[in-house]
């Protein structure tokens, strides 16, 4: 089955291809939300999920790599169906930690899904990874044949709270 870019298809057949799925939108509009939805429709399905922040990721590779398993974790998260990896952009990396992480960023590429959220535009992305290049060959590989949905603007929980308040001070 042939699908268009930036097109999600239902049933997964998007995790099928080894599709990348980039969320991106600023705090409070649903990355989260989306990301754990996906993958726990995906488990349903029989797949092999993890969902991680990108900070526990990291954590998780440094210490791996630091006991001398980091070939065995990385076979792990190759392994994977689908992995969510959620707050791409919330921390700076340290330049080992980016270094493993795009490890796992090229060991599923084209293989296995990865979809991931952000809060900071790809332009940003250099701040994070703080090698241009590594930051450039990661947003490379996570948009390659992507599908990149913009949640937006308008925090939920910002609007909830303003909604809350305007409701109390009515009573």
């Amino acid at each position: 089955m042939q699908v268009p870019p930036g097109k999600v298809v239902p049933g997964g057949a998007w995790i099928d291809a080894g599709e990348p799925l980039v969320l991106l939108g600023d705090s409070g509009t649903g990355k989260t939300h989306l990301l754990i939805g996906l993958g726990t429709a995906a488990a349903e399905q029989g797949r092999r999920v993890r969902y991680v922040t990108t900070a526990a990721l990291v954590n998780e590779l440094v210490e791996a790599a630091d006991e001398k398993q980091l070939s065995r974790l990385v076979g792990r998260y190759t392994r994977l169906d689908l992995l969510c990896l959620d707050e791409i952009g919330y921390v700076s990396l340290d330049p080992r930690g980016a270094e493993l992480l795009f490890q796992i960023i090229t060991a599923r590429e084209e293989r296995a899904s990865i979809a991931c959220a952000s809060n900071a535009p790809f332009s940003e992305w250099g701040s994070t990874f703080t090698d241009p290049r590594l930051a450039a060959a990661v947003v490379d590989r996570l948009t390659f044949r992507a599908h990149i949905i913009n949640t937006g603007t308008d925090s939920y929980r910002l609007t909830a709270t303003r909604a809350a308040k305007k409701g109390a001070a009515t009573t």
